[in-house]
């Protein structure tokens, strides 16, 4: 295996992460990744997900938003390699960054690991995996999902 292409030994895995400190309209999301879970705000008026957390409808501008757990899993619609970085991920390259669009119909930035760049394909089915942050928090990242 090529050491440089290698996204879980020689990139994002080993940088530096600090805390989370939610908003209050954000807790609930990372209350959720202490269980490993993912968790959307929906809108029940218009029957549609939003991410990321907002403090009301991104449809209606009302405040009745839910929280409903998905599965995270999804489909890769768009990814860059990160070559070059600022801190605190510089010195942690090459990384990947990918758009994925889960099966709940948003869209979601995160790290794709436990691949090689040879194998990132767009319409690739990927998981969530979660990264394990201060605080007992994890964040979300994606990997190949095998099934």
């Amino acid at each position: 295996m090529n050491e440089a292409m290698d996204f879980t030994l020689n990139g994002i895995m080993n940088a530096e992460r600090q805390a989370i400190r939610p908003m209050s309209f954000t807790e609930p999301f990372w209350e959720a990744t202490k269980e490993k879970k993912l968790v959307l705000q929906y809108c029940p008026e218009t029957d549609q997900y939003q991410f990321f957390p907002r403090p009301m409808s991104l449809y209606t501008g009302k405040r009745n938003v839910e929280w409903r757990e998905v599965s995270g899993e999804g489909e890769l619609y768009s990814h860059t390699i990160a070559r070059r970085s600022r801190p605190p991920y510089q010195g942690h390259e090459p990384f990947a960054v990918g758009l994925v669009t889960l099966d709940a119909g948003v869209n979601v930035i995160g790290n794709l690991i436990n691949l090689e760049e040879e194998d990132i394909k767009v319409g690739m089915r990927l998981k969530p995996y979660w990264y394990p942050l201060p605080e007992g928090h994890h964040l979300l990242m994606f990997e190949p999902n095998g099934s």
